[in-house]
């Protein structure tokens, strides 16, 4: 599940997030654990593991390896190991 809030001015955006994320934390009980790293927003970058569940810490060490210094990092990425 994923949870688009849109609203037409900047005026909205208090209640427009708090909307979208009241709603997100209702319906999380009924929806599954996985996550899609892509939509992650700022404050969720605890979720990250969850994102690539038990392959986690086999990418970490393959990042270890090919991206030490962690330059492809634009996104919520694997941390190297």
């Amino acid at each position: 599940m994923n949870v688009h809030g849109r609203w037409d001015s900047p005026a909205e955006d208090a209640a427009g997030i708090r909307w979208s994320r009241d709603y997100f934390n209702a319906s999380a009980p009924f929806a599954s654990s996985g996550v899609y790293v892509n939509f992650l927003t700022d404050e969720e970058t605890g979720r990250v593991r969850a994102a690539y569940g038990p392959n986690y810490d086999r990418l970490a060490t393959v990042k270890r390896q090919y991206d030490p210094g962690n330059l492809f990092k634009t996104n919520w990425n694997v941390v190297p190991a």
